[in-house]
C-alpha cells in the first residue's frame, strides 16, 4: 500500500551557511560548521531523497518509488508528461551571508543546452534578522547594456532590486530572473527539478585556499530576463483554517494554510501528489484511518492515489501545499 511518506534530508555545507538550520528548524546535520542547504525531497541524480527510516519502503529513492508505483505515486497527467523523473525539488536555505547573485535558465534555454528543464522557484520566508532581505530582478529600466557596463566595473549589485523580507513573505523567481538570498533570511525553497545554477557575482568573496568561486557570466547574459514586469513579491490575504492561493505557475501551484482546528482536504480531480511543508508548528495527517505526524521543518510527500486526507494540528499550525495542475 502506497502511504505518505517522509525523506532522509540531505545537507550541505556552503560558504555562506549558518547553524538556523538545527537552531529554528531542530535539524541534526552534524559536525557542519556552515550548513547552507537541507535537500527535502529531490530526484536529482546523485543527489536523490530515499524514504526515511521506520516506515515502509525505506531506503527506496524517490526515482525508484516513480518507477514502480507511476501514475499511483505522481498522477497520471504528471507521469505522462515527466516519466520516472520527479518534477520538483524541495530545499530549506539558511543565509547567514548573502548568496551569490545569480540566474537560472529558463525551459527553452535548459533544453537547448542540456536536455534538461529550466529552473523556476519560489520562496516563503521562514524568519530573517533585523534588515535581512532579497535581492530579485533588476530595478527599473535597467537594460542589458546597463548590466555588461555594470558588470565590468564590478557594480552589479547597484542594479538590483531589494526587499526588506519577515517572517511569511512570498517570492516568485521565474527562470531568468537575477536573484540572490540576501544576508540573514532563512526560507523554503520550492523549484522545478534541475541543479543549474549561473553565478554572475559573489561579492568579491574568496574560498578557505584564498581562490574566488567560478563565475558563469557568458552563459548567464544568455540566460538573464531584462525588462521583465513580473511582481516578484507575491501580496496574499491569510486566512485562518483555509487554503489561500499564493501561486499558480506551469511548474507549480502553491497554496497556504494556516489553521487552528482539524481540516478535511479532497484533492479528487487534481491528479497529482501533494507535497506538504511544515513551516509552523505540528499537524497529524491522516490517511485511510492511519496517523502521519508532521513537525516544523518536515516535508510529506502524499501520493496521487490519496484524494481525501485529514488534517488535525496539535497546536497552531502552517502548511504550505504543493501539487501540479490546475
Amino acid at each position: 500500500m502506497l502511504t505518505p511518506l517522509k525523506f532522509r534530508p540531505q545537507y550541505f555545507e556552503k560558504i555562506w551557511g549558518g547553524q538556523k538550520l538545527h537552531t529554528i528548524l531542530g535539524k541534526d546535520f552534524g559536525s557542519l560548521a556552515n550548513c547552507g542547504e537541507s535537500w527535502e525531497l529531490s530526484g536529482i541524480a546523485g543527489k536523490e531523497s530515499e524514504v526515511a527510516a521506520g516506515v515502509p519502503l525505506e531506503g527506496n529513492t524517490l526515482s525508484e518509488l516513480v518507477e514502480v508505483y507511476m501514475g499511483d505515486l505522481v498522477g497520471e497527467k504528471v507521469y505522462d508528461t515527466f516519466g520516472n523523473d520527479f518534477p520538483l525539488l524541495v530545499k530549506f536555505i539558511d543565509a547567514q551571508e548573502v548568496l551569490s547573485v545569480q540566474v537560472h535558465p529558463d525551459d527553452a534555454l535548459a533544453q537547448r543546452r542540456y536536455g534538461t528543464n529550466g529552473k523556476t522557484e519560489m520562496w516563503y520566508v521562514l524568519q530573517a534578522d533585523a534588515g535581512g532581505g532579497l535581492y530579485v530582478g533588476f530595478k527599473k529600466g535597467v537594460t542589458k547594456e546597463d548590466y555588461q557596463r555594470a558588470l565590468a566595473v564590478g557594480g552589479v549589485e547597484q542594479l538590483l532590486e531589494f526587499y526588506p523580507v519577515t517572517a511569511g513573505d512570498v517570492f516568485f523567481i521565474p527562470a531568468g530572473t537575477v536573484h540572490a538570498i540576501g544576508k540573514g533570511v532563512l526560507l523554503a525553497e520550492v523549484q522545478q527539478s534541475s541543479d543549474c545554477t549561473y553565478r554572475v557575482f559573489d561579492w568579491n568573496r574568496v574560498d578557505a585556499a584564498g581562490k574566488p568561486r567560478e563565475l558563469h557570466v557568458a552563459d548567464a547574459l544568455e540566460a538573464l530576463h531584462f525588462g521583465d514586469d513580473t511582481e516578484y513579491h507575491i501580496r496574499y490575504i491569510p486566512t485562518l483554517n483555509h487554503s489561500v492561493p499564493v501561486i499558480r505557475c506551469n511548474q507549480f501551484n502553491i497554496n497556504l494554510l494556516h489553521f487552528t482546528q482539524p481540516l478535511e482536504k479532497v484533492y479528487a480531480g487534481i491528479d497529482s501528489f501533494i507535497i506538504y511543508i511544515c513551516t509552523e508548528g505540528r499537524v497529524v495527517l491522516i490517511d485511510e484511518g492511519k496517523e502521519y505526524l508532521l513537525n516544523k521543518g518536515e516535508v510529506m510527500l502524499v501520493p496521487a492515489i490519496s484524494t481525501e486526507v485529514q488534517l488535525l494540528p496539535l497546536e497552531e499550525s502552517t502548511l504550505m501545499e504543493v501539487y501540479l495542475g490546475n
